[in-house]
């Protein structure tokens, strides 16, 4: 009988890192949206971790969802920074 060739399986999802404990994501948007949110939070004093799948230093360009990012922010911030993004979606309140 023949040898058979390694089966090399697909992997799954990456499991989560260590360090983002604690983190819940409160945003999903392109690179140049993201680092405009992540001023934001952080001018409220709000931590934030920008994540994504692609180097954007290497890939500068992308297409579609392909390069989203996902805006992490610590559990006992993510209401406050949720209702920041709700007032800036509604626009300048007419006073």
């Amino acid at each position: 009988m023949a040898k058979r060739g390694k089966v090399i399986r697909f992997p799954g999802l990456p499991p989560e890192p260590a360090g983002d404990r604690g983190l819940v994501p409160v945003h999903r948007c392109a690179g140049a949206e993201a680092a405009v949110v992540k001023s934001l939070f952080e001018s409220e004093g709000i931590p934030t971790l920008l994540r994504s799948r692609l180097l954007h230093s290497i890939h500068p360009f992308t297409v579609g969802d392909q390069g989203e990012v996902v805006i992490l922010v610590p559990a006992s911030e993510a209401a406050r920074s949720r209702r920041l993004l709700a007032r800036l979606t509604r626009g300048p309140s007419r006073s």
